[in-house]
């Protein structure tokens, strides 16, 4: 099982709103981008606005960030979509046969391993800035000019 998907595009959404600051990011657009329907688009930047990172006006078609890219780390995006809640990145199965020396401890070995995996992916992802992201698509379209 994977993280969902809500993370990469509201990553994405961010990207491109910022690319895009001179133009109209409305879901349509961004939409076309991500090659998805604007209605999954409008339900993330929910997300992303309710979390502080956008800012979007009723009736104004497109959104804007709320902040500067700098001041937007990946893990705001993580924590916005809804990926996963603290400590649950990992799930552990429950209900293991208590005769089983393996079933009576498998949680209580691996749930503190697990959690220090999740918080060392966290750390990654708040080092990381939306800036840091546009600056390396930036670079990258560099090698592209057709």
């Amino acid at each position: 099982m994977s993280i969902s998907s809500r993370f990469s595009v509201g990553i994405h959404i961010l990207a491109l709103i910022e690319l895009n600051k001179e133009g109209t990011s409305s879901s349509e657009f961004l939409a076309d981008s991500v090659n998805t329907n604007p209605t999954l688009i409008r339900k993330i930047m929910g997300m992303l606005k309710k979390a502080g990172l956008i800012v979007v006006q009723p009736g104004i078609a497109g959104a804007k960030l709320a902040k500067e890219p700098s001041y937007i780390t990946l893990l705001d995006v993580y924590k916005a979509v809804d990926v996963v809640h603290e400590k649950e990145l990992f799930s552990v199965h429950e209900n293991s046969h208590p005769n089983c020396p393996v079933g009576r401890n498998i949680q209580d070995s691996i749930t503190p391993i697990l959690s220090a995996a999740q918080l060392a992916m966290e750390k990654v992802l708040g080092n990381v800035t939306i800036e840091d992201i546009v600056k390396d698509i930036v670079e990258k379209e560099k090698f592209n000019v057709i």
